[in-house]
């Protein structure tokens, strides 16, 4: 009997107590869904940052899904570099007159439109600009040229322009003067 003694008292001793076999495995499994936890919120972090990065990039669901930040673009006057722009609105017989500075921000990217190292309008797409421009201009009704509806008319002149250019090559349009007569 001393032999069956002495091993279940080295058997009791090599193994510790259930209590403590318990709490051990508690902190693992704590530990185990700590690390899970921050795995997962690392993960859904990632996804909101990359997708609002995404809408600021295509423009957040704005119509037309163009960027909304984008590089410093190349301004040119409409028209005259001096004058800006002068034309009969409202019809033949309306006997209206529009004196406007208009400044077009274009996409210093479309070589097609800007020249690179002179940051100039190439010369055919200078003449598809004041063409457009002078065709919007003078087909705009009176009502159209109202305080109110400036942001419509501006956005109707970029997308214009951007229609003759090509997608993408006018940023936006700038009224810096306006005169109505």
């Amino acid at each position: 009997m001393p032999e069956e003694e002495k091993e279940v008292a080295e058997t009791a001793a090599a193994a510790p107590p259930p209590a403590a076999q318990s709490k051990k495995k508690t902190i693992i499994l704590i530990v185990v869904l700590v690390i899970v936890g921050l795995a997962l919120a690392a993960g859904i972090s990632l996804f909101v940052v990359t997708k609002m990065m995404g809408d600021i990039n295509t423009g957040g669901g704005e119509e037309g899904g163009e960027p909304r930040y984008h590089d410093a673009g190349v301004f040119i006057k409409l028209g005259d570099p001096k004058e800006g722009v002068l034309v009969n609105v409202g019809g033949p017989r309306s006997g209206k007159f529009l004196k406007a500075s208009i400044i077009v921000e274009y996409n210093p990217g479309k070589q097609s439109v800007i020249n690179e190292e002179t940051h100039a309008l190439q010369p055919d797409a200078e003449v598809k600009v004041n063409d457009v421009a002078t065709q919007f201009l003078r087909s705009t009704t009176l009502e159209d040229f109202d305080a109110d509806k400036q942001d419509e008319f501006k956005k109707q002149l970029k997308d214009a322009l951007n229609a003759a250019l090509g997608g993408g090559s006018v940023y936006d349009v700038y009224i810096t003067s306006f005169l109505l007569q």
